[in-house]
């Protein structure tokens, strides 16, 4: 990320682009705005983007639709505006892979502490050593489907994975050999649900060693480092 964060806001009424792009400028980001998927695409095929606060109630491809889309292709974090009585967009939202949301209407000032609070965690995380997206990665004897969010054996037969264990996983393997904090964990499978002294992490390690480790009890892929956190010590592959 440059010095100036580059902020995209995606909404097809005009007013409020235009509202937002005016109030994040004026406290110091770099803003584009775009009126549809098709506007957005464009314009991250030709800039660097650093974050996307994303309406989710448009005409046509909806703003959960382009958070997908965001999630499989891209790393770049994602804040969705949602209307305040849409708890299930909100929670969809959550599940798909949004780091934050802020409810309409929404106080400007609010929304511009919660993208820098965005920003602060995506940076915050040590640079991935592999390429997050579509594909496989392979790791002892499994195969992470990343765009299906699939974990397969060498036998061909798939293991369930929650939403969380996937996140986990995939920040794990994309970061082989670094030592990632539980609090950075936290971020990347909780965001804004994270409370303090969450043991949640702890939790899904231990049921990701139970699924993906040959003996959980003497775990050789996901090591524990104390007072540290936890780094993934196997030998990762993307064909």
């Amino acid at each position: 990320m440059g010095e100036t964060p580059h902020i995209l806001v995606v909404d097809d009424h005009r007013d409020i682009r235009d509202l937002l792009a005016r109030y994040l400028a004026k406290n110091g980001l770099r803003v584009s705005t775009a009126e549809d998927g098709a506007a957005m695409r464009r314009l991250l095929k030709g800039a660097a983007v650093d974050l996307v606060v994303l309406d989710v109630m448009m005409p046509g491809e909806d703003g959960l639709s382009l958070c997908r889309f965001l999630r499989e292709s891209t790393d770049t974090p994602v804040i969705l505006l949602t209307a305040m009585a849409e708890d299930t967009d909100r929670v969809v939202g959550l599940e798909i892979g949004a780091d934050d949301y802020v409810t309409k209407p929404f106080n400007p000032r609010e929304l511009l502490a919660r993208i820098k609070a965005v920003l602060r965690r995506a940076h915050a995380l040590p640079p991935s050593r592999e390429t997050a997206g579509d594909g496989e990665v392979v790791f002892d004897r499994w195969k992470l489907r990343l765009a299906q969010r699939e974990l397969v054996g060498e036998d061909g037969v798939s293991v369930a994975l929650s939403t969380g264990e996937f996140r986990l996983l995939s920040a794990l393997l994309e970061r082989p050999g670094m030592v990632l904090s539980r609090e950075q964990l936290l971020d990347i499978t909780r965001g804004r649900q994270a409370v303090l002294f969450d043991r949640s992490v702890d939790n899904q390690v231990s049921r990701l060693r139970r699924k993906i480790e040959r003996d959980p009890a003497n775990p050789q892929l996901i090591k524990t480092v104390w007072g540290g956190g936890y780094t993934f010590a196997g030998k990762v592959e993307r064909p």
